[in-house]
Formats: structure tokens, sequence, C-alpha cells
């Protein structure tokens, strides 16, 4: 049985000004499952996970074709509110991004800006909830008041996490999570990832070839701003329909 698709590109074309970095994605995101894009350098996976929530906009000079639909809703429309597409597709980056405040502001900082919790024992609440849901709240409910650029990186990683989840997402967008932390720190997140999806779909970019295959449960394979190739995880590293792919996964180019 196919999964449902939570997101739908149709002809999706981006242009970086004159430059073509987008061609024609036709992609379907399964929804409640972690899809991973690998590909080489420069091919246009974050380009296509920031088109998702529309961070592209943020660029100069960047047009786009084609339609991205989202529950029903094609979010390339020019009614689209990018606040609140921007709530319900969250994203995390590739190194963690804590704002210079203690924990307890960096959680309550995206309940402010979208103004959804006033009341302290309900912003308490969501931070606990919000820290217990990535495996934090044990180490950091007593230290609430601290710097969180005083964490290790993973922590940081993990509350850039935790700031999304309070939101209450649908999809959570990650852009190499995982390069700028060492191998246990990743294994880690990773485990986090496999709990998560139980909830929300999942988008991850990577350049770990081993990670895509451990974590995720469909991949698509880019080069040069084309997806050449998208299926079940399993069947694109064993047996890829593309010679592209397989070259790519045996290591011929990267």
């Amino acid at each position: 049985m196919e999964d449902t698709a939570k997101i739908e590109t149709t002809g999706l074309n981006l242009y970086y000004g004159d430059f073509l970095t987008l061609q024609d994605v036709n992609i379907k995101i399964p929804e409640q499952n972690i899809t991973a894009i690998i590909g080489p350098s420069g091919c246009g996976k974050s380009t296509l996970l920031r088109c998702f929530n529309r961070m592209n906009d943020l660029i100069e000079h960047t047009s786009v074709e084609g339609s991205i639909v989202i529950d029903d809703q094609n979010i390339l429309e020019p009614n689209t509110d990018l606040i609140s597409l921007r709530k319900k597709v969250g994203m995390v980056f590739q190194r963690p991004n804590v704002f210079d405040l203690s924990i307890y502001n960096n959680l309550k900082f995206g309940l402010r800006i979208h103004q959804m919790l006033n009341k302290k024992d309900e912003v308490m609440q969501a931070v606990r909830q919000g820290l217990e849901h990535v495996g934090l709240w044990g180490e950091l409910k007593d230290k609430l008041g601290k710097n969180a650029r005083m964490l290790t990186l993973e922590q940081q990683q993990r509350l850039c996490i935790a700031r999304v989840l309070i939101l209450k997402p649908d999809i959570i967008l990650l852009d190499e999570p995982c390069s700028a932390l060492d191998p246990i720190s990743t294994l880690k997140i990773e485990d986090l990832l496999r709990v998560l999806k139980q909830e929300y779909t999942l988008v991850i970019v990577t350049h770990n070839m081993q990670q895509a295959a451990r974590v995720s449960d469909y991949t698509g394979f880019m080069y040069l701003g084309k997806l050449i190739e998208f299926g079940q995880t399993q069947q694109v590293f064993t047996n890829p329909k593309e010679k592209l792919t397989e070259n790519y996964i045996s290591g011929h180019f990267g």
C-alpha cells in the first residue's frame, strides 16, 4: 500500500536570476515517514528543502514555477500566509542556531512570535513537553535560566528541534542536521528522528549516505538540479533504477 503524500511538487522549477537551479522536480513525500534527499554538493538538495516552507523567498531574484501542494493547498499561491506556513513546516539547520538567550527563552521565542501561549504556566508546560520530546528535560529542567550556548552541540541541536516541535508543526525539514556533530551524537539524533516520525513528516537533506540508508524510509537522489530517482530507501540503495543513482551510491562520483 502506498503511503499518503504529505508534500507533492509538480513541474517545480526554481531560478536564481537566470540560472535554473531546480529543473522539473516532481516528488511525492509520504506523511509520517522520514524522506532523505541525497546527491553531490550543489545539486539543489537544500534549495528543494527550502521550497517546502518558502525560505527561498528570502533570497533576491528568486522565481519559482510549478506547484507545491501540502495538504491540498498549493503553497506557491500568492495569498499563502507565510507565517503560518513556517509554523506548520518547521526547519532545523545545519549548525545549531540557538539564540544568545536562556534555554527557557529560546523555547519561548517562537510561542511569543506566533502569539500562541501567554500564561506562564502554559508556556512552562509547553517548554517541558518540548524538552521531553527531545529527551532533554531530565538534563535541563534545573538549568532553564542558563544560556543555551553553554550546551554541547548535540544538546543545542536537540534544543533547536524542540523549538520547532513546540509550535506543533506537521512537517519538519532538517538541512544536514548532524554535519556539525560527532558520530555518537549523530546516532542519538537519528534515534530521535525515528521516534518523531510517528507523529511528524520529516524531510532530511544529508551528504552522509550511510545516514540516509540508516534513518530514512524513502530516498530521493538529486543531480544538477534534477530529481533523478525517488523510491523506498532499500530499493534505491540496493536496486537503483537509474545508472546515475547506482554510480553515485557506489562512490563513482560525489
